[in-house]
């Protein structure tokens, strides 16, 4: 007999200035007085803001005005099996109060990670909330346009961007030319000068990881590994993906998240079609892990981006 799944709607209901809503949970319930995100089953014919408004009603109090969806995600308690559809919730109407009796605190989600009495399914949420929303990717070239291309990137930066991938293979000496090392240098010096890290793409060489803060993979060769790669501690993984088998197989080797695409039509990928918005959405609510929209993407799309479950969006030109 095939295991019965629980359905659950989960908001990360978050304030402008970041902070995040916790309650702890009932005496009368499992796991009582653990820290827990608002939410509850998904009832037969709703869908799942449906479901959400109606929970963060009947637990908080509030009437939801701005949510979109994010992340879908299976997690395996001792006595039940639950796939939760987590949302990021920015707008409601009155006060939060614990309607069930219980407490409720607000807290940056860096500091509920660090929490001991924190539900199990609450920890993959944070950690992929802190993950940054664009992700920009290099595209100098040649050695000869690395200064325009610099002016660039500090501009990015100055806008805040926080992710950067190396990733250049068309160089002319090729994507192990030790000129490429130099500039993997440079890309790194300007962006922990202002907060921002950088992921080596796995098209090259492996010893140059040393000098990022993770590896990006491409889909080819994330297909090669069974497992996570070795890595440092706090070192992070993405993954390229195209279809749901390789975002299946993202999931597998416990990525931080993938990137997905194309979406739009792009000049640099011409030979492979464009997913479209609709599918992105479809294949992102299998994911199991944050997802960035690439393909054709800026500032223009990213709202639209996030509307379709995305984390947040990756490119080019677009972002550097």
């Amino acid at each position: 007999m095939a295991e019965k799944i629980v359905d659950v709607a989960v908001g990360l209901i978050l304030r402008a200035d970041g902070q995040l809503l916790l309650g702890d949970r009932p005496t009368d319930k499992s796991w009582p007085g653990w820290w827990e995100l608002p939410g509850g089953k998904i009832e037969p014919g709703e869908t799942v803001m449906q479901a959400l408004a109606r929970e963060l009603d009947e637990e908080l109090g509030i009437r939801l005005t701005e949510a979109r969806p994010w992340v879908t995600y299976v997690h395996a308690y001792p006595h039940t099996t639950v796939k939760l559809s987590f949302c990021i919730v920015t707008g409601w109407e009155n006060q939060p109060v614990g309607r069930e009796g219980q407490q409720l605190r607000w807290i940056a989600p860096a500091q509920a990670l660090a929490m001991d009495n924190l539900l199990p399914a609450a920890y993959p949420p944070l950690r992929w909330l802190l993950q940054p929303d664009r992700y920009g990717i290099t595209g100098v070239g040649q050695a000869q346009q690395a200064a325009a291309w610099f002016e660039r990137l500090d501009q990015a930066l100055a806008r805040g961007l926080k992710l950067v991938q190396f990733r250049e293979p068309g160089w002319p000496g090729g994507p192990a030319d030790e000129g490429l090392r130099a500039l993997l240098q440079q890309v790194v010096a300007r962006c922990h000068a202002r907060g921002a890290g950088v992921l080596l793409n796995s098209v090259h060489p492996q010893a140059w990881l040393s000098l990022a803060d993770g590896l990006h993979l491409r889909a080819q060769d994330a297909a090669r590994l069974a497992e996570r790669p070795g890595l440092p501690e706090g070192a992070l993984l993405a993954v390229s993906a195209h279809d749901a088998a390789d975002l299946e197989h993202a999931r597998r080797l416990k990525a931080d998240f993938a990137v997905l695409g194309p979406v739009l039509p792009t000049d640099s990928h011409p030979e492979r079609p464009a997913l479209g918005w609709d599918r992105f959405a479809l294949l992102n609510e299998q994911a199991g892990l944050p997802v960035l929209a690439l393909g054709g993407q800026s500032e223009a799309t990213f709202e639209t981006a996030r509307r379709h479950g995305a984390h947040g969006i990756a490119g080019i030109r677009g972002l550097i």
